[in-house]
């Protein structure tokens, strides 16, 4: 692919989450999201076929970026090839990790708001199980494989269910990450990574949130 499609078809995703975050799918024409890129109508069409394949490819693209975002958190190698111990930290154990997964997703979806409303709004429809079942193979598989370690460290209890787990905090991340923008924007990210972490903590340790 040339660089010159590879710009427009960025382009074209930028305005499409843009697009589907305000108006939602059902009512995002192939024309707004065309002027909204400054391109025209038939630049979708060439790039993509069809709304339904635009939206497709921009999960996909949106959710393997996120991954490799969460990954390179984690101090594994992520869509680069590279791993990146900036939030992960030397030496760190699984919690310390979760903290710096957790913090990932939270800087993701500061810097991509549309992306994480399109996310939690209309990927669940029966049309994009392929889209859910990437999310779930490659950004909740952060969060599961983190847990896993943490139960085999003795740092939570051991009967968690981590699969349950994984798809509970990434769900609470995003939320929260919404809720923020949408409420609280003056609200330092640090101030509500602080609060999730506490949170969780007590949750997967067994701690004094446990029921």
């Amino acid at each position: 692919m040339t660089e010159r499609r590879t710009g427009t078809r960025l382009r074209l995703f930028t305005a499409a989450v843009e697009v589907i975050a305000e108006q939602g799918y059902t009512a995002a024409t192939v024309d707004a999201i065309a002027e909204r890129a400054g391109v025209a109508k038939g630049t979708v069409f060439y790039n993509f076929g069809s709304k339904e394949a635009l939206f497709s490819a921009l999960l996909e693209h949106g959710i393997r970026r996120l991954a490799d975002a969460m990954a390179r958190a984690d101090g594994t190698t992520g869509e680069t090839g590279v791993a990146d111990e900036r939030d992960a930290g030397a030496g760190g154990g699984a919690l310390e990790a979760l903290d710096a997964v957790v913090m990932a997703q939270l800087r993701f979806f500061e810097e991509y708001g549309a992306f994480a409303r399109v996310l939690l709004t209309e990927m669940w429809r029966t049309a994009w199980q392929d889209a859910v079942a990437m999310l779930r193979e490659e950004a909740l598989g952060v969060y599961a494989g983190v847990l896993r370690r943490a139960v085999s460290e003795g740092a939570v209890r051991a009967d968690l269910d981590v699969e349950t787990a994984a798809t509970a905090v990434f769900g609470m991340v995003l939320t929260t990450s919404i809720e923020r923008r949408a409420l609280h924007p003056d609200r330092p990210i640090e101030q509500l990574h602080a609060t999730l972490v506490d949170l969780l903590h007590g949750r997967v340790s067994g701690g004094p949130f446990t029921g």
